[in-house]
């Protein structure tokens, strides 16, 4: 018997070490998760008026050419950028999907176009199938013209995910988000992703979202 409340009294110490650790790890999750959540919701209320090298625009869908309302105001925001002199350069960007006849990049340089911004104002990206991929072209162009100052212009919701993913590619960020509303689902999801993103890395997180 006294073998046996030997034994058992080590076992009982070890679970509740383990159940500490447990309730710790759920404690710090919690308020990790709290804090992107908070973060995720400033981001989505930012508005940068400073100066920079180039605005820009993450892709959204397009309709044989003519930018769907979510890429069109994202357009309409990084031109009104443009206009009050934030910057010179507005870069669109996005390719395209089976069966598109036209990339998200070429969708915005065009509809820019008949704006009335100039040809040599706008830099067209057509390579990135998700903002990762996006960012990181842009960065490849950018940089060797020492272009890596820049604004990007998304919906709300996804501004403080698009900041994280142009530091990893090497751009100095600020985000200046549309107007549209951001349902409280989206900017949960967006703190999940921007959570596990800066634990993993947003290129392999690219590996699962858009």
């Amino acid at each position: 018997m006294a073998g046996n409340t030997e034994d058992v009294a080590p076992r009982r110490r070890r679970l509740r070490g383990l159940s500490r650790l447990i309730v710790l790890t759920m404690v710090i999750g919690t308020v990790y998760l709290t804090v992107t959540f908070v973060q995720v919701w400033m981001a989505s209320n930012a508005e940068y008026r400073g100066q920079a090298d180039a605005i820009i625009v993450l892709g959204a869908a397009q309709y044989d050419g003519v930018p769907s309302p979510v890429l069109e105001g994202r357009l309409d925001r990084a031109l009104e950028l443009h206009t009050t002199g934030v910057a010179d350069k507005i870069v669109t960007t996005g390719s395209n999907q089976p069966g598109d006849r036209f990339t998200q990049g070429f969708a915005g340089y065009d509809y820019l176009r008949d704006q009335g911004v100039d040809d040599a104002d706008i830099v067209v990206i057509v390579d990135g199938s998700n903002t990762w991929e996006e960012l990181s072209a842009a960065a490849n162009q950018l940089r060797p013209s020492g272009l890596t100052k820049v604004v990007l212009v998304s919906d709300p919701y996804h501004s403080l995910r698009a900041e994280n993913i142009a530091a990893e590619v090497g751009l100095d960020a600020e985000v200046s988000p549309t107007d549209s509303d951001s349902a409280t689902s989206q900017l949960l999801r967006e703190t999940v992703g921007v959570a596990v993103g800066r634990v993993i890395g947003f290129r392999r997180l690219s590996n699962w979202t858009p």
